[in-house]
């Protein structure tokens, strides 16, 4: 069974995500939550989509996302600098 890790704000935060869990063996899923028939007007409330992995991989899964999302930071930090 998936279950879900994260919410992620847009297609390229899902692209680095499922990139990185997939590099380290984890299978996962993203469910995007973009409806076409409302132009993503829920996306600012909802998120651009979620993130889904085996339960047996949350742990590690989370620890990857954490460090991914902590290294983005300080890429920015670096550029506003």
């Amino acid at each position: 069974m998936f279950r879900k890790v994260t919410i992620v704000e847009n297609k390229f935060e899902a692209d680095l995500i499922t990139q990185a869990l997939q590099q380290e063996g984890i299978p996962c899923m993203l469910r995007s939550y973009h409806d076409t028939a409302y132009d993503g007007i829920f996306i600012p409330q909802k998120g651009w989509g979620a993130i889904m992995v085996p339960e047996n991989a949350e742990e590690r899964a989370r620890n990857i996302i954490d460090e991914l999302r902590e290294e983005l930071k300080r890429t920015r930090k670096k550029r506003e600098t």
